[in-house]
């Protein structure tokens, strides 16, 4: 599996961003992928991940400000990030994993073997 984030940079409090991760290796079939993020200090937390079954799970402190989507034909992930807060400040991360058929867990508590080199989003105030 390789994972490939790129579109980080700074911005503006209220600002705006949009992530993306090249992905492949990955089951087209049976995966998890995932946005991860991990500020200075504090250890790496999930924020958004999306599922082969379409499932889509978000941390509270990003619901309704960020979105993450999958192009399935280009092999993208994507987060939009909206209303961007000092907050948010930290290196961003893709990570994917491939799930067995049947799978009934949740990408949001699945343990990621396979991670990007990250990208670094910063908002000033």
């Amino acid at each position: 599996v390789r994972l490939a984030e790129s579109g980080g940079g700074s911005v503006q409090d209220g600002g705006s961003l949009r992530l993306s991760c090249a992905a492949s290796g990955y089951s087209r079939r049976n995966y998890c992928l995932g946005w991860f993020r991990q500020a200075p200090g504090k250890d790496r937390g999930g924020i958004a991940t999306i599922g082969s079954d379409g499932d889509i799970r978000y941390a509270d402190s990003v619901k309704g400000r960020f979105n993450i989507s999958l192009d399935a034909t280009k092999n993208i992930l994507y987060l939009q990030m909206n209303s961007l807060k000092p907050d948010d400040t930290a290196m961003y991360y893709c990570a994917a994993e491939n799930t067995r058929p049947g799978w009934a867990g949740s990408c949001a508590r699945l343990s990621y073997n396979n991670w990007g080199q990250g990208t670094q989003v910063t908002v000033s105030s």
